[in-house]
């Protein structure tokens, strides 16, 4: 069984990082001119990086699915972004950012990068500033700071429910001042379709142009991967329609490594299903958690009256209501980390105490809050003693100027007032923590390929903590991966432009052609989302919140046998040479039906529970999960070797020298 060298370098925890920088090669500006750099995905992640390579002096091509960066999934975003600057003053530190990045993924990460993150975290707030980013201010006019779940201080950065937006602006921006330098070359509406190595090393893609239908050729000395996490192997998540697995699994497919694919994370705060017509999750941000209490009914009868409208939630009375996090866990309360909430909300719902028609949902408040700022704003207002619908009204212009856009938001989906009814809220797919192995640089197990933000599995562990993903995303593109690729690319100052005429392309193209080909050729019984929902179902059935043994060895055949179908049956309408929609959603569909074999390979592995990953054979007598640090403190590197089930297993020791491992308590 292979063990993988990490390259994480030696002495002292906080000063690895600072080593490292000094000790790596670099480029010089003058060669860095003779360079090219290929970056697939425009999102955060994506965007920074290709911005400051571009900066640097590289020649850079982005690679992005949409018809503009400004669309990366990025933008979804709402809650904020961590840093570990103390504002507060309430004794954050980078050492407590990282303990709690560290206790958060439930002792499955990398200390390393984890403390890496921690320390440029403040950076990229300065760094977002400085481009404009219009972060949330308190009177004094410092940057403001919410708290997120999993943590005791307040250290998220946000702008109001927007924050990836405005963040994706930023890195937008800067894009946009390289592209008209001429340094960066943007090709929208492509989609990688395969990487091509030559001599072993990645030295460029295999695109299509999703308007013309046009198979091209783009060669570079290294090539970056930032496509985001593949929570749409579920069919129902709170990512994009469009979010996919394909340029990480063709990777995969060639070489690299597929880290930890079963930690994948559920948000407890999204919107419930509310029927087979979806095609998508929407999320509430944990952010709402800061304010809304959280419970259902103490008594069965009163859900039933709930679940079937004869009682409204507002008419139960405050005695009759469980609070249930805050009852759990009374030091955390409403701000646990999302595995844990989505599981104490799972449990309260099979319970019978669901609140919705379907029985899966519970209560979102924000009643308390609404009075609590009320009587705070009437008091420095002048207003004495004021009457209730005054309280009300001024605490619902407190709120809205918090949470504004997601009120609105939740209103024109669920057609219900969050100000005056609670909202109802349940656990759905959201991030993926698994992704690509990466070593401390970044790089894949292929040499010059990169990887970086969602699509790596680096930094978060078998659970990511609230307000991570973005300060991740930014810190490997703007902070990190500038700096490693340099030491990389320092040997091909005088390698001169990469050859697309050779044989290296000529194959890797015609296996595109071939694959698509394939895809046209289906007998057309069902269409490609008959099989994206097929998958689904099975993710989430046997899965998702909760696993087992005997249902992961039945979705590894039942997902095998679909696959089969799919190959055979689906139907592709229209021409490969044309813009073709279906085509492109088969494609990642084919994938998808890949990945989720490896994904419950991997859960089926995994004989512990920890964070996202809830063996239900594995568990404490109070339900919480039960890890075993003795046989599973690696990272599980997978190999691709043919038919997902045989992927070959490699394992990353994790080593923790500067954190006692602890079991994972939050009461």
């Amino acid at each position: 069984m292979g063990i993988l060298d990490s390259k994480i370098p030696s002495g002292p925890l906080a000063d690895k990082w600072t080593k490292h920088k000094n000790d790596i090669n670099l480029v010089n500006p003058a060669n860095k001119r003779n360079i090219d750099v290929i970056v697939i995905g425009t999102g955060l992640a994506g965007g920074a990086a290709a911005a400051t390579l571009a900066e640097l002096g590289y020649n850079v091509k982005t690679f992005c699915y949409q018809d503009s960066p400004r669309r990366a999934h990025s933008i979804a975003a709402q809650g904020g972004i961590n840093a570990a600057k103390n504002y507060q003053g309430d004794g954050d530190s980078n050492y407590r950012l990282f303990y709690d990045t560290i206790k958060g993924g439930d002792y499955r990460s990398r200390e390393a990068n984890v403390y890496r993150l921690a320390e440029v975290s403040g950076n990229i707030i300065d760094q977002c500033v400085a481009q404009g980013v219009p972060f949330a201010r308190e009177y004094g006019g410092m940057l403001d700071n919410r708290s997120f779940g999993g943590v005791l201080v307040s250290r998220t950065f946000y702008a109001k429910g927007q924050t990836g937006q405005q963040l994706l602006l930023g890195a937008y921006s800067a894009m946009n001042r390289q592209i008209n330098r001429g340094k960066i070359q943007a090709y929208n509406r492509h989609e990688m379709m395969d990487l091509v190595l030559v001599d072993g090393k990645a030295r460029g893609i295999i695109a299509r142009d999703l308007v013309s239908g046009e198979i091209e050729r783009h060669s570079a000395h290294a090539v970056v991967l930032a496509t985001g996490g593949y929570g749409n192997v579920f069919f129902l998540s709170t990512n994009a329609m469009g979010s996919n697995v394909m340029a990480a699994w063709r990777a995969h497919r060639k070489g690299a490594f597929f880290a930890n694919p079963c930690f994948t994370q559920i948000h407890p705060t999204c919107i419930p299903v509310s029927g087979d017509h979806q095609s998508k999750l929407t999320l509430m941000s944990e952010s709402l958690r800061n304010d809304g209490r959280i419970w259902v009914p103490k008594k069965k009868e009163d859900a039933i009256a709930i679940r079937e409208g004869r009682l409204k939630p507002t008419e139960l009375a405050e005695e009759d209501r469980d609070y249930y996090l805050e009852r759990r866990y009374p030091a955390f309360g409403n701000l646990v980390p999302r595995d844990v909430a989505s599981r104490a909300a799972k449990e309260r719902c099979d319970a019978g105490f669901g609140v919705n028609k379907t029985g899966e949902a519970v209560f979102l408040d924000f009643a308390a809050a609404i009075e609590r700022y009320g009587k705070e704003k009437a008091l420095t207002s002048g207003i004495k003693n004021p009457d209730k619908a005054t309280i009300t009204k001024l605490g619902e212009e407190v709120v809205e100027a918090k949470y504004g856009n997601l009120f609105q938001m939740y209103e024109k989906i669920v057609d219900q007032n969050p100000y005056k009814t609670p909202m109802m809220i349940y656990p759905a797919v959201h991030y993926t923590m698994g992704g690509l192995w990466v070593d401390y640089n970044l790089q894949t197990t292929i040499p010059g390929c990169y990887c970086a933000g969602e699509a790596n599995f680096s930094d978060h562990g078998a659970n990511r903590l609230g307000a991570s993903a973005l300060m991740q995303g930014l810190a490997d593109g703007y902070f990190v991966l500038p700096y490693t690729i340099g030491d990389y690319l320092s040997d091909d100052i005088r390698t001169g432009a990469i050859p697309t005429d050779s044989k290296e392309f000529e194959e890797a193209e015609q296996q595109v052609r071939d694959r698509m080909e394939k895809l046209m050729g289906g007998s057309g019984i069902h269409s490609v989302d008959y099989y994206h929902k097929k998958l689904g179902k099975i993710m989430w059935n046997k899965c998702g919140m909760a696993r087992n043994e005997k249902e992961l060895k039945e979705a590894i055949e039942e997902i095998s046998a679909l696959r089969k179908d799919f190959w055979e049956n689906v139907k592709v309408t229209g021409t490969m040479d044309s813009k073709n929609q279906e085509l492109e959603k088969a494609g990642r569909v084919a994938d998808f039906l890949e990945l989720g074999e490896l994904f419950a390979k991997d859960a089926l592995h995994r004989n512990e529970s920890c964070g996202g990953h809830f063996r239900e054979e594995y568990q404490t007598p109070e339900g919480e999960a039960l890890r075993d640090d003795e046989n599973f403190k690696y990272v599980a590197a997978w190999e691709y070797v043919g038919e997902p089930k045989d992927a070959k297993l490699h394992k990353e020791d994790l080593v923790y020298e500067n954190i006692e491992l602890k079991t994972r308590s939050y009461k």
